[in-house]
């Protein structure tokens, strides 16, 4: 029988917002089950890495994997095509104006090989909670006066936590990443969390590290201060000269 066979997966209880270490999960990285959806333990959970992630039926399932996927806002690539996209301005981008339409649009969009999408009505509501209480943040891509692209995620310290993007036109969803990359390095943020090794990210400048690693960046992000509250009075332009 193999460790993996051998590894126990605790319950959370609603009573108490203590998470298992996420050092000790395997390397897939479930963590725990059940609890609730709750502000504080969502920001609890991701203080330590960790991150919901479950579909329709299940209980609610924990996540810490090994390794993780990360972007440093100075590292971001821009290729020559893409910078074409840029210096178009065809794109006008937002901050935290419509959190409610990107996260429906996220949970929305058909993705490859995804039967149901896991941004289920209860994730809707406890991340609309906390876009209302400052943490949750979206960014917007505008085409012509239209949503056309976005993503949104969670902010604690210099930390920011990406969880879900969408794209209606080409282009969109990159140049979201490009802007939050921008303004979140300007602000002095560390990282922005991108949890899972994907090509598409990759592409744009993200690395994989260990989650040792990553829980120790972690650390010292968010011991910095926190940007709170709305993101509305963010802007972005492309500077060609990044």
């Amino acid at each position: 029988m193999s460790e993996e066979d051998n590894y126990y997966i605790p319950p959370l209880s609603k009573k108490s917002s203590v998470f298992p270490d996420p050092r000790q999960a395997s390397d897939e990285g479930l963590l725990a089950y059940g609890g609730d959806l709750t502000s504080d333990r969502l920001l609890v959970a991701y203080k330590k890495g960790i991150f919901p992630w479950y579909t329709k039926g299940d209980p609610i399932l924990w996540w810490s994997p090994n390794p993780r996927l990360l972007l440093f806002p100075e590292k971001f690539k821009v290729r020559k095509s893409f910078a074409r996209v840029l210096r178009s301005g065809k794109f006008i981008v937002t901050f935290d104006k419509h959190f409610s339409e990107v996260i429906r649009h996220c949970a929305t969009i058909y993705r490859d090989g995804q039967e149901a999408s896991w941004i289920l009505d209860e994730m809707i509501e406890a991340y609309t909670r906390l876009h209302e209480e400052g943490f949750a943040h979206s960014v917007e891509i505008h085409k012509e006066g239209k949503l056309v692209g976005g993503l949104y995620g969670v902010a604690y310290g210099k930390a920011f936590f990406g969880e879900s993007k969408f794209s209606l036109v080409s282009d969109a969803s990159k140049v979201a990443f490009k802007a939050l990359s921008d303004v979140l390095g300007s602000r002095g943020y560390d990282f922005i969390d991108c949890q899972m090794k994907t090509e598409h990210m990759i592409g744009l400048g993200a690395e994989v590290v260990e989650r040792d690693l990553f829980l120790d960046l972690l650390e010292l992000a968010i011991e910095k201060p926190s940007d709170i509250g709305s993101w509305q009075h963010f802007t972005w332009e492309y500077d060609n000269g990044k």
